[in-house]
């Protein structure tokens, strides 16, 4: 399993997504039943305004020559979610095959004007993502999250991101889940006001447990679904562990992500400010090299951050 994937680019970051699910709620009116989104590959109104949203963000990536990595649908196409919304096994599991495919078919689409795209399957937490994680322990969390990898193995994703993960078993059951099929997996960390996992740990806790439980078996570490002004006291540079971090989405507004998701409307905060916090992260943190947002931010973040990243990383290293 390739460790520290995607490979790292010469002068060149990754972009991923904005805030999908919000701008589809509250900028488009679609309902998200419990906050899932492949659902909607069945409507075709909303597939239509699905792909052109995905269109721009691969025209921010066209536009400021970054590399891509883009997530799925596929956030809550896990057993117990797909149950929920009323999904076999076997149908669950080809809305997840499609959902990999509608990428898929995006990066045919800009062949030749995005370069360095890759597509990931987005892991969501069995529970509540904005809970605990509840008691699920490393053994349940690998059994549970490989049925939904097995399925994206043999899809055309190139590895996994787990998403919004806030506990420390059901991250390791995740990368093991992942080292056991031989698919790297990221994870992606939330945290709270406070600058913790809303189950106790601080980021660099759960960075080293993890690792330290798995081998290293995780491609990378990460934090989404928080603005800068939250997650930034948890990235004190104080160990090795800090270069294990290469994900970050911000949300575009400093607000707790519970009240943040049900606001009602769409709360996009200042998106040449947050581009300029992001820019200010790369600084300090060279080896965050996969960047994008979560709640409430759009292609004009994305934007932002891609110029003011660009320009750091363009201006470091003398041209040859």
């Amino acid at each position: 399993m390739a460790h520290d994937f995607p490979p790292r680019l010469h002068q060149k970051f990754y972009l991923t997504e904005g805030g999908t699910e919000t701008e589809i709620l509250y900028k488009w009116g679609f309902e998200l039943p419990e906050f899932a989104m492949f659902p909607l590959l069945d409507n075709p109104e909303a597939d239509a305004v699905i792909r052109n949203l995905y269109r721009r963000y691969f025209d921010v990536a066209e536009a400021r020559d970054t590399g891509l990595l883009i997530l799925g649908h596929d956030y809550r196409a896990s057993p117990d979610w797909g149950a929920k919304l009323g999904y076999s096994p076997g149908s669950l599991a080809e809305m997840q095959r499609r959902t990999i495919r509608f990428l898929a078919d995006m990066r045919t689409e800009y062949d030749g004007r995005v370069t360095d795209a890759y597509i990931a399957g987005c892991i969501g937490p069995r529970g509540d993502a904005y809970g605990t994680g509840g008691e699920i322990t490393e053994a349940e969390a690998e059994d549970y999250h490989s049925v939904q990898m097995t399925t994206l193995k043999d899809t055309e994703a190139d590895m996994a991101v787990a998403l919004t993960f806030n506990n420390i078993p059901e991250a390791i059951g995740v990368v093991r889940a992942a080292a056991a099929l031989g698919l790297p997996v990221g994870i992606s960390l939330t945290l709270t006001t406070d600058s913790r996992l809303r189950s106790g740990p601080t980021l660099r806790e759960a960075v080293e447990t993890i690792d330290e439980r798995t081998g290293g078996g995780a491609a990378w570490f990460g934090t989404n679904c928080s603005h800068p002004l939250e997650f930034e006291p948890a990235l004190v540079d104080d160990g090795a562990w800090t270069e294990r971090l290469r994900y970050i989405r911000p949300n575009a507004v400093k607000m707790e992500m519970v009240a943040l998701c049900k606001l009602g409307h769409l709360e996009d905060g200042d998106p040449v400010e947050l581009g300029q916090q992001m820019g200010d992260v790369a600084r300090r943190f060279p080896r965050v090299d996969i960047l994008g947002g979560c709640c409430g931010t759009d292609e004009r973040h994305l934007g932002e951050i891609a110029m003011n990243v660009n320009r750091l990383r363009r201006s470091a290293v003398p041209a040859e």
